[in-house]
């Protein structure tokens, strides 16, 4: 399987997906990034990165049923695909590889001083 590289907000966007669970949709995935990393993020944001990982394959997206809550509007929900969690599990192992054996002391980030 090719790699496929992920950006900061892109799996950001995948684990608060994965934490919103199977039946998320972009507001439910908004509040799980917001809820777990205390970073304020804009919903258009949220929308256009679940459009582009959806052309990628890493997510499927289906409507729901129109609701009368929504005016008889219904939602987008979104679930993440295998090719999905092999990207997040690739991404995290890649970050891993790169903390492995590091260590960050304050001296290193005092230059000395």
């Amino acid at each position: 399987m090719a790699r496929e590289f992920l950006g900061e907000f892109e799996q950001l966007v995948l684990l608060g997906l994965a934490r919103a669970g199977d039946q998320a949709y972009a507001v439910s995935i908004h509040e799980a990034i917001r809820q777990a990393t205390q970073r304020s993020v804009s919903i258009p944001a949220v929308y256009v990165t679940l459009s582009r990982l959806e052309k990628k394959g890493l997510i499927a997206s289906w409507m729901g049923s129109p609701s009368p809550r929504r005016g008889g509007r219904s939602k987008r929900h979104f679930r993440l695909e295998p090719k999905g969690v092999e990207a997040l599990k690739q991404s995290r192992s890649m970050l891993d590889s790169l903390w492995d054996g590091l260590q960050l002391e304050s001296e290193q980030a005092q230059g000395g001083a």
